[in-house]
């Protein structure tokens, strides 16, 4: 992995990019972001995130508990109303917060925007985030690729988490993770295990390679 630092000075000195992590209630999304912070510390990746939740702070408060990341560089949304409002329809709030972060940490590179649970519909605006994932667990059931919902069609990463727990929940999870690339075409598919930490790192490789160094992979 590269250092920041062969970054041109004016895509460095830019503002900082935007990843949006969406996906159904219990998918792994707090989860994965935990995994992912050690990940971007290792390669010195100056970052902060903001949740969201309907009408608590619950993800973020876990987060700034967690002893991984600065509490301060944690910022929390309260959406109010149904989750994809304030990522998509009006995501005014998440840029409000995403602004705050970088006027208090100048030089920030990346903000992480954690939405809150939702369908198979969910999809990030990109007036707010540059590159998105959308996070899908096995226990959710072995069917959801074949559902096709736009969160999952749409991202740019597809991440099925979870997967330890296929032999306990009767998913077949090669042919889950067969389905899923078919109905995605060239767009990636990474398999993970957030608790372990497998298939994180290559999560956080994507991330970089797609928004900090500009390989996106959208069309």
């Amino acid at each position: 992995m590269h250092s920041l630092t062969d970054v041109p000075n004016e895509i460095a000195a830019a503002s900082a990019a935007r990843v949006g992590i969406g996906g159904p209630v219990g998918s792994g999304k707090t989860a994965l972001i935990e995994a992912l912070i050690p990940e971007l510390h290792r390669r010195g990746i100056n970052f902060a995130v903001v949740t969201n939740d309907l009408v608590t702070k619950e993800d973020a408060e876990r987060l700034r508990r967690s002893g991984l990341i600065d509490p301060a560089r944690v910022s929390a949304v309260e959406a109010g109303a149904c989750p994809h409002t304030v990522i998509r329809e009006d995501p005014t709030l998440n840029i409000a917060a995403g602004d705050d972060l970088e006027a208090a940490f100048p030089g920030l590179e990346l903000i992480l925007f954690e939405s809150g649970g939702d369908n198979l519909a969910s999809t990030f605006s990109l007036d707010l985030v540059d590159w998105w994932m959308f996070v899908i667990d096995v226990a959710g059931g072995d069917d959801i690729p074949r559902k096709r919902g736009p969160g999952l069609i749409r991202s740019d990463l597809l991440v099925v988490n979870k997967v330890d727990l296929a032999p306990y929940v009767g998913v077949n999870l090669d042919a889950m993770l067969a389905e899923a690339r078919a109905v995605r075409g060239q767009r990636t598919v990474i398999a993970t295990n957030a608790r372990s930490g497998l298939g994180v790192e290559a999560v956080a490789d994507a991330i970089i390679a797609a928004v900090l160094f500009g390989a996106s992979p959208r069309a």
